[in-house]
């Protein structure tokens, strides 16, 4: 069964950037479908970045332009690579990996925080 570790979130200014990772055990990751979402106090979850199998691409409305996914498959690594932060970027990053369109492995999630 995959497990996932997510790492690289931290405290930074408003405008600042940051790259998070994403760690999927097993030898079948180039056959999944990779996302991250984030979720805050109050609010539900959203999808940030979504990245297919095979390489099709889709982004949140509040992220298009600033964020960038894309993975490693020799690394079975996915990163996320935020730029422009901004206050209401603020949450936890979760990754997860779908195999059949459903999320099956989800991470614990790595901490953002934006500061203005």
């Amino acid at each position: 069964q995959m497990h996932i570790t997510e790492s690289g979130g931290g405290l930074v200014q408003l405008g600042g950037s940051l790259r998070l990772s994403c760690v999927a055990t097993g030898n079948d990751f180039h056959l999944y479908n990779m996302a991250w979402h984030r979720e805050a106090p109050g609010k539900q979850r959203e999808l940030v970045a979504y990245l297919s199998k095979d390489g099709s691409e889709n982004y949140g409305d509040s992220v298009k332009g600033r964020f960038a996914i894309f993975r490693d498959n020799g690394k079975n690594t996915v990163y996320l690579q935020m730029y422009n932060l901004k206050p209401e970027d603020t949450a936890v990053y979760k990754c997860g990996a779908s195999y059949l369109g459903t999320y099956d492995a989800w991470g614990q999630g790595t901490q953002v925080t934006v500061s203005s």
